[in-house]
């Protein structure tokens, strides 16, 4: 096995390090940057790995994972997550910044360039407990990151702030594996080695969109198929290939027919249908609901009709349950009417957003009794219902049995405190709601009785067996995503029980049956029959699309909390009915989008809704390109208007919108209009080829429902374009000899055409804009029907002498200003309190009230939590739920409730302030005796009018109301920092922060000044002996020489450790030796101004 690298490669620096790490036995030769290993490659391609079967492996991190796993070590899914990040975000941005510093000598715009990945990075750090990414010891991701930032690193000028990543640089950095790579490439000088430069002159100028002020979107993810590179590595067979195809034309090509409805499956054809998750009528859908099933599903509707599917979308408003029946009581009408007057808004917002339905129903219809009625009296007849005697939870308050989504409490199987009375959010299981650990009504918070009643269930175990069957063939053979297979397998893998079909409502599909002809169905068993049912209203002969598995393709569409009801109740539902009904073939289900780092709130003013989208002045392509280009594929993301306007201006505006802008600018204003004849040189071949790489991995990324990822390649073939554009330069050699204007008519010509297969490829994201770009350049209407056919035809779809229209500008820059507007008029401005309409995202549980350290004395916990120092990422926590738990007591005073009910919810306030105060390094100890007429701090005098305060007792009501202010101001001081705010801004609001404690401490009985001195070298609490070393170091802050010293201790007893695992050394070894290591962590924890023994013994009850 051999390793072939270059020096001054920064990609070399990597493998040579994980080559080290590893200890795998290996030869490494150094050659030339220009030096071809992979024989069968068109150009150098370095680092390359040759293996003993002759294979060539030249992708720096599959070099990487190769060495890990001949080493023997697995790596896990976090590893390759990191690495995937690396490869995508982080490594692109980082060599667009060795060209601006190298190249260019334009080092102080390099942090614009790194801002997003190395925030990122700095913030993954920080809300670990490890010292490393992943676990205590360093791992492989460790080192493929720290090498990838070594050149940038290298120089502390460049980059500053990021206080915890330096750290984390500087402690791998130490290991031998890292010096001995950065010595062996770079000779250890970083930017300075002549060697970078001379590597950096070889290569292509980096463009990378997502390295310029990123937002967000830089976690690692699902990324596109296609290597660790930004450019394809084409064969000369392939580029000669390209030029043929694009020889061929617009009329070798077959055309796809226009739809006719109603559509029905044709034989011979792929007939597809494609539904999208019923949104609930009785709210206004937010951003986070649009993108994870009707515009996601229409995407991928528009495209399978542009490859010649015979493609049938259909969607509506699920309108029966509960929540319509309290939005009826709410706004004083009936339920019949809000389900009229929320459809329309629904409808309206879809329109908006240019959701292209072939039909869009509701479930408030004949057909939907007719069919549900029909699946349900065949699903009796067939033996798979039960009846049993049901416990329910009814609301006295309300005088009515609760709907599972009305009760919230405490999950039964892992504790998380807001569990829904049908799921938990959490841990995903499913429960009944009588199962809850102290369930309160969402509607008035009271608590709930038990009472009894008889229902129906669906004999899941019986249909278990089949189920088990369909899932493997439907899994194998599918699109599933990875999270819909996961979601499905744990509810199969824990054994499934019987469902309860029935409820005791007024507003639903009435159950048939004499014996329950007071109940209707319940939503989960109701709701997806709707899509059969508008089907049903769309055409009669429905039956083709829904009974015919033989030749129909079922997609469905929706967020992961919706996975289970339609892989296994609904599927359940219609073997059992035994009609040969059509199953989801592939099931594809978003993660969760948050807006700004929280969740999106109707009542709170938080986040844009679909009806307030439309009065932002954005188009809505522009909302559609940004949803669709951050859409949470592989995790949950978040909405952010300062990212949304970075991806505006930098991808819509001077990417996309700039190249085509150009191409046919130079076609008006040099050729009158008129397509120049095209001379095709090999430069012309090559990026013909390049396109036409990026065409097939669209087609490929979008056949397998890969929607954000296929966006990328859109993208890509613009900066293809861009660059090609800028290096022949097509305005100078319009003014040359004759050589150089057919050079310039070639480039124009080719690039005009690239611009007409961007405006199809746009077509399923920007619907207008690829309407706009078809008509600016005039092409032909068979181009959005023979483009995408087969693998992909990048041909010359607008020939030479071809007119095209008026050229104009597709977008707008977002400006600052109104970008700041629209962030403040959608941030909200009321306490935070939880959404009724919208599941839960998997979020930090709510801190346990009975957790305690569980080895620290509760008489000595503050002094010790003073000593380590703060908690912050607790403290942040802490604050959140005292604002939460302070609007509860709120609540329940404005609502009269008992004493004993509000006493034992201000017990858990006072609880929670109590751990606030522990996880600041403060002193809890004046909450608990705040309020008593003789509780005085001992060095506060008398005379003092803080002082006077705590005399006379706290004013609670006060001090409820500045809890929050202060929790809101800090938040908003995090998020000025965060956003690199001008220190006036900041300033200010820190002022603003200050003043609020001051009151807050007042209102509390508490002395003031230590908050307006805090952080002082000279300031000292008062009960902190000045002789104890640990309290000094708190008082100082971080001893950093002595957190050096340890992070290289820590490091090589780490190694130590490892190195004894390895040799299978006796326990009591390893165990003396991570003994050694963990003292060694504690004493690293002291020097750095950090409390070591949290993260031993957090969240431990009493």
């Amino acid at each position: 096995m051999k390793l072939f690298v270059s020096d001054g490669n920064p990609h070399c620096v990597k493998v040579i390090a994980v080559l080290e790490f590893t200890g795998v036995k290996c030869d490494v030769k150094h050659v030339n940057h220009e030096e071809r290993v992979v024989p069968y490659l068109s150009r150098p391609a370095l680092p390359a790995l040759l293996l003993p079967s002759g294979t060539h492996l030249f992708s720096p991190n599959s070099i990487c994972q190769y060495l890990i796993e001949l080493n023997g070590q697995e790596s896990s899914d976090i590893v390759n997550q990191w690495l995937e990040w690396e490869a995508t975000e982080l490594q692109p941005a980082v060599m667009q910044a060795l060209h601006m510093v190298v190249l260019q000598g334009k080092g102080a715009e390099t942090p614009r360039v790194l801002q997003g990945p190395l925030s990122y990075l700095d913030q993954s750090l920080s809300q670990r407990t490890t010292l490393f990414l992943t676990a205590e010891m360093v791992s492989v991701a460790d080192v493929v990151l720290w090498a990838a930032l070594y050149p940038i690193l290298s120089d502390s000028s460049l980059v500053s702030g990021n206080q915890t990543l330096q750290l984390w640089f500087e402690r791998v950095g130490m290991l031998a594996a890292c010096v001995s790579a950065a010595q062996t490439v770079l000779q250890g000088k970083g930017l300075k080695a002549e060697s970078l430069k001379t590597y950096l002159q070889r290569q292509p100028t980096t463009h990378h969109g997502q390295g310029q002020v990123q937002g967000r979107g830089t976690q690692p993810c699902n990324s596109p198929e296609g290597g660790d590179d930004d450019d394809c590595v084409l064969s000369e067979e392939e580029i000669q290939s390209a030029a043929v195809t694009w020889g061929k034309g617009l009329a070798d090509l077959p055309m796809v027919p226009e739809r006719q409805h109603p559509i029905l499956p044709q034989e011979g054809k792929r007939n597809v249908l494609v539904t999208s998750a019923l949104p609930y009528v009785n709210n206004v859908p937010h951003l986070g609901n649009i993108i994870g099933c009707v515009l996601s599903a229409d995407v991928f509707a528009r495209y399978g009709r542009l490859r010649g599917w015979n493609v049938l979308y259909v969607c509506g408003t699920d309108e029966y349950g509960t929540a319509t029946e309290n939005k009826a009581r709410e706004e004083g009408l009936t339920a019949q009417q809000i389900c009229d007057k929320y459809h329309a808004v629904h409808a309206s917002i879809y329109q908006w957003f240019q959701v292209d339905f072939d039909f869009f129903g509701r479930t408030t219809t004949k057909k939907q009794t007719e069919i549900a009625q029909n699946i349900f009296w065949r699903l009796h007849e067939r033996g798979f219902l039960l009846e049993d005697i049901v416990e329910q939870l009814r609301c006295e308050a309300c005088q009515r049995f609760l709907a599972d989504r009305f009760v919230e409490g405490t999950c039964p199987f892992c504790s998380y405190p807001e569990a829904r009375g049908d799921q938990c959010d959490k841990c995903g299981k499913l429960i009944n709601a009588v199962e809850l650990r102290e369930p309160t009504c969402k509607v008035c918070s009271q608590t709930p009785v038990v009472q009894s009643s008889k229902h129906l269930f669906l004999d899941l175990p019986k249909l278990e067996a089949e189920l088990e069957q369909w899932l493997e063939r439907s899994t194998g053979s599918g699109d599933w995503t990875a999270n819909a297979k996961q979601i499905t397998r744990s509810w199969v893998r824990d054994g499934l029980k019987p469902r309860c079909i029935t409820r005791d409502l007024k507003w639903g599909t009435p159950v048939p049956h004499p014996d329950f002809s007071d109940k209707v169905f319940y939503v989960w068993f109701d709701a997806p029959i709707g899509y059969l049912s508008i089907t049903a209203n769309y055409t009669d002969q429905w039956e083709k699309w829904w009974k015919n598995p033989q030749q129909v393709e079922l997609y469905n569409f929706m967020a992961k909390d919706n996975v289970p009801f339609h892989s296994v109740v609904f599927p359940c539902s219609l073997l059992g009915a035994q009609d040969n009904y059509t199953l989801v073939n592939h099931l594809v289900a978003t993660e969760y989008l948050n807006y700004e780092d929280t969740k999106f709130s109707k009542s709170r003013g938080v986040g844009v809704f679909g009806d307030m989208a439309k009065d932002t002045g954005i188009p809505s392509d522009v909302w559609r390109f940004y949803l669709l280009y951050l859409r949470p594929e592989g995790q949950d993301s978040a909405f952010s208007w300062v990212d949304m306007a970075t991806k505006n201006n930098s991808e819509l505006l001077n990417n996309l919108g700039n190249f085509i802008n150009r191409a046919g600018m130079f076609v008006s204003k040099f050729f009158e209009s008129c397509v120049p004849a095209m001379a095709l040189q090999q430069e012309d071949k090559r990026l013909l080829a390049q396109v036409g790489w990026e065409l097939k991995q669209y087609i490929n990324l979008m056949d397998r429902v890969k929607i954000r990822d296929a966006l990328k390649c859109i993208l890509n073939i613009s900066r293809h374009g861009n660059q090609y554009i800028q290096v022949n330069e097509p305005w100078k050699k319009i003014k040359g000899d004759e050589t150089d204007r057919q050079r310039s008519g070639t480039v124009t010509g080719v690039s005009v055409n690239v611009a007409c297969l961007l405006s199809v490829m746009l077509q399923p994201y920007m619907p207008t804009v690829s309407h706009t770009i078809r008509q600016q350049l005039n092409a032909p209407p068979s181009v959005t029907g023979t483009l995408l056919q087969g693998t992909g035809n990048f041909v010359c779809s607008l020939p030479a002498g071809h007119h095209i229209g008026t050229v104009s500008p597709l977008f707008q820059k977002l400006e600052s200003e109104q970008i700041e507007s629209l962030k403040k008029r959608f941030g909200g401005q009321q306490p935070e309190e939880e959404e009724e309409a919208k599941p839960k995202p998997k979020t930090t549980a709510q801190p346990d009230v009975n957790a305690q350290p569980a080895t620290t004395p509760a008489s000595g916990l503050a002094a010790q939590t003073a000593v380590n120092g703060a908690d912050a990422e607790r403290a942040r926590e802490l604050t959140l739920a005292v604002a939460e738990q302070g609007e509860k007591v709120r609540t329940l005073k404005g609502q009269k409730a008992e004493k004993t009910v509000i006493g034992a919810e201000v017990t858990k306030l006072l609880e929670l302030k109590k751990q606030l105060s522990l996880a600041e390094g403060k002193d809890p100890e004046p909450v608990l005796t705040k309020g008593k007429k003789n509780a005085q701090p001992a060095t506060t005098p008398a005379s003092d009018p803080a002082a006077q305060t705590a005399v006379n007792g706290a004013d609670s009501e006060r001090a409820r109301e500045l809890t929050l202010a202060v929790a809101e101001q800090g938040e908003k001081v995090r998020t000025l920092k965060g956003q690199k705010a001008e220190k006036t801004v900041i300033g200010a609001e820190v002022t603003k922060l200050l003043e609020l404690k001051k009151q807050l401490s007042l209102a509390e009985g508490k002395d003031p000044e230590p908050v307006l001195t805090k952080g002082k070298k000279n300031a000292q609490p008062a009960t902190t002996p000045a002789s104890d070393p640990a309290a000094q170091t708190a008082v100082n802050g971080a001893d950093s020489e002595r957190a050096r010293e340890l992070t290289l201790a820590v490091a090589e007893q780490g190694e130590k450790v490892r190195t004894l695992k390895g040799q299978k050394a006796e326990k009591t070894v390893i165990g003396a030796e991570v003994t050694k290591l963990l003292e060694l962590k504690k004493q690293l924890s002291l020097a750095e101004g950090k409390d070591p023994e949290p993260g031993l013994t957090k969240g431990k009850k009493k």
